[in-house]
């Protein structure tokens, strides 16, 4: 693989997308996961033990929650992220156990710190309708590279589509870089929401774009 994904998702949107148990999700960008492009499920052997990374649990609770399933307790969610991403990432060194990869995603997300960055730039959940432009301007502006930015296509008598998900590209050396294909580099693999039949699409430039602050 040759770039990590650090995806972040806005809660509010992942509960729309999926008849759940959501209740009262966080009003902050949590994160989805740390994917190295291109591999998955790279060691079927290396199965997930969250004893080893009981020292960042209250962490992982906080920034990394099960967003659809609100019971503190459930380690599914890191369970899937670590067996299909992190035992591909872990061919780094920096990433090459459970604990550093969990760490090491944790101390990114602090790094990029989103949602600062969008609060700065008088990006904030809100029932009015923002251009798709205007917010991959600020978080250029702010971080020299350019994200990659997923929403739900709108519904059916809807007109905007609504933001669900940021993703930041980082080499292997862990520097941002823009989440563009390079010269040389095949596009990248499809986003995995797939949350009931909905599912998340790189946004429209064009169309008006929602950024909810509940669940409707």
């Amino acid at each position: 693989w040759k770039k990590l994904y650090l995806a972040h998702h806005w809660p509010v949107t992942v509960c729309k997308m999926s008849a759940n148990d959501c209740q009262n999700p966080p009003d902050y960008w949590t994160i989805h996961g740390l994917w190295p492009d291109k591999t998955e499920e790279c060691n079927r052997t290396w199965h997930f033990n969250v004893t080893e990374i009981k020292d960042l649990l209250s962490d992982m609770r906080h920034y990394w929650p099960d967003v659809l399933h609100s019971s503190l307790n459930r380690t599914q969610f890191w369970k899937h992220e670590w067996e299909k991403h992190g035992t591909c990432a872990a061919t780094l060194q920096v990433l090459n156990s459970q604990k550093k990869y969990f760490g090491k995603a944790l101390e990114l997300y602090q790094h990029v710190d989103l949602n600062s960055c969008l609060l700065k730039a008088g990006i904030k959940p809100s029932s009015s309708y923002y251009e798709m432009t205007a917010i991959k301007e600020a978080l250029t502006r702010f971080y020299g590279v350019t994200p990659k930015i997923q929403c739900l296509p709108p519904e059916e008598g809807e007109k905007a589509q609504t933001i669900g998900q940021i993703e930041f590209c980082f080499t292997k050396e862990l520097q941002l870089r823009n989440c563009t294909a390079l010269k040389g580099e095949s596009d990248p693999m499809q986003a995995d929401l797939k949350l009931g039949t909905e599912e998340l699409s790189v946004c429209s430039d064009t169309l008006p774009t929602y950024y909810p602050s509940e669940v409707q």
